[in-house]
């Protein structure tokens, strides 16, 4: 009985002690490096040739509110869901998961059950096998242990909060990087969506054209028949005639291109894309709100990422500085241990239990922990560099996308006011030319300057509505 009570005091005061430790370790844990936050001064207060004091902007709207068109809508939801670069982005976002949880038990001590037996037979001429003989009579030595046994080290410096810091920046990058990723392809696909019905106008202008040309061709030939012309007429209107024709299958080949790159965006195999609308019936943001660039902090995922990275390096500073001091390690065991089997359970004489304690210093290796050290506060100074610079980037995108937007409207006003002209002066010259008032090179002309000016229209209307896009991406719009 005295036996019993003498190791359960023995027991208590051992876990009194690890407690103190626990205790002391909770009091004295600090952080040994200082974080660098992030640069408060990296974003100007306006963009170039913006003076606003309205902190909304269309990056806020979800991608659903900011197309409206039905067949686009359907491109973007199948390429959110089957695009296989997000698919991949999604799995690279719960591997970091795994390692954000895995992280936070970083700091609970180490349980494992050892469960051993051992046999050991002695020479009979050396001094363990004379004695194993004298005192016991026996030629061998058994051993049987069962035991729990626990390791902690304590996070003094800080190092381990710093590891969990480092999986949680690097968790919260992998979901921006999935974020900016979908940013892209909302645009890409929008943007491809736009090309697709650019060249469908093209192509219907192309068709026009070349009726045109063909009714014009028929009158040449008429009056070269009776002798007002030459065959030269003849061959100059079917030269024009050609510059139509060979623009037809010139564009049906870019539009089975386009289709092909919006159905793997899509993940799915090449094929026609549906497409309700033609591109004067898409409407345009005219009224697009940029707010202030300091919106950009939280609305652009690579600026969020840049951020985080900037985390990620702090952490990484504080485990490099962390492992240039003392660590504190305890370790405990507790069990059975007998060498009979049959007095395993023998209480409490097969009880045993044992406590250590620990600090262990780098001596030797000073040079190369400080050269760690000394890299990990480099690399956190690139990512400082690295987040001005994203910022940067962003804010002269959203400036860009703001003149772009500004004098793409002014170019398709000119451009729309020559296409009047020019088909009023097509219909002018046809009309002349029938009364012989007009020579064919005038309506050759006339019809030339119309089909590249009816093609012009829509390639700044694609061009607008691309600018449209680029100014929602660029504020980052798109993701959520």
């Amino acid at each position: 009985m005295s036996r019993q009570l003498n190791f359960n005091i023995k027991m208590k005061t051992q876990i009194y002690y690890i407690a103190l430790l626990l205790l002391l370790t909770v009091f004295t844990a600090c952080n040994v490096s200082k974080d660098i936050e992030t640069p408060t001064d990296a974003v100007p207060l306006a963009y170039r040739n913006a003076i606003t004091t309205d902190t909304t902007n269309i990056g806020s709207l979800e991608w659903k509110q900011f197309f409206t068109e039905e067949s686009l809508v359907q491109l973007i939801d199948s390429a959110v869901v089957r695009n296989n670069d997000l698919q991949i982005a999604q799995k690279n976002i719960e591997a970091a998961n795994w390692q954000l949880k895995q992280s936070k038990w970083n700091n609970v001590p180490e349980l494992n059950l050892q469960v051993g037996a051992s046999s050991s037979n002695p020479s009979d001429n050396s001094f363990n096998g004379q004695n194993l003989a004298a005192l016991s009579g026996q030629k061998h030595i058994d051993d049987y242990n069962a035991a729990i046994g626990l390791s902690w080290e304590a996070d003094i410096w800080g190092k381990i909060r710093s590891q969990k810091k480092e999986a949680l920046a690097r968790y919260l990058q992998t979901t921006e990087a999935k974020k900016a990723l979908q940013t892209t392809i909302v645009a890409t696909v929008s943007k491809g969506y736009y090309n697709l019905l650019m060249l469908d106008a093209q192509l219907a202008i192309a068709k026009k054209n070349l009726a045109l040309n063909d009714s014009t061709l028929f009158v040449i030939k008429l009056q070269y028949d009776s002798g007002q012309v030459t065959s030269l007429g003849i061959q100059q209107a079917e030269a024009q005639r050609f510059v139509a024709a060979q623009l037809i299958p010139q564009l049906e080949r870019e539009i089975n291109i386009q289709e092909t790159t919006l159905s793997l965006l899509a993940g799915t195999f090449p094929g026609a894309k549906k497409r309700a609308a033609n591109i004067n019936s898409i409407v345009l943001h005219e009224e697009a709100a940029a707010g202030i660039p300091s919106k950009l902090l939280s609305g652009r995922p690579d600026v969020k990422n840049a951020e985080h990275q900037l985390q990620a390096a702090n952490a990484r500073t504080g485990i490099a500085k962390a492992g240039m001091y003392p660590a504190l390690n305890i370790t405990a065991s507790a069990g059975l241990n007998t060498f009979e089997i049959s007095n395993w359970f023998t209480m409490p004489a097969s009880l045993f239990g044992t406590i250590a304690g620990s600090l262990t210093q780098p001596l030797l290796q000073k040079r190369k922990l400080k050269s760690q050290y000394e890299i990990a506060k480099i690399e956190r100074e690139k990512a400082v560099i690295g987040f001005r610079q994203t910022v940067l980037v962003a804010v002269g995108e959203v400036s860009d996308a703001l003149v772009s937007t500004e004098k793409l409207k002014l170019q398709q006003s000119i451009v729309s006011s020559r296409v009047v002209t020019l088909q009023l002066a097509v219909k002018n010259a046809n009309m002349l030319f029938k009364n012989g008032m007009a020579n064919y090179l005038e309506v050759i002309t006339a019809q030339g300057n119309l089909l590249q000016s009816e093609l012009e229209l829509a390639s700044l209307k694609r061009a607008r509505l691309n600018a449209d896009v680029e100014l929602y991406r660029a504020l980052g719009g798109g993701w959520k």
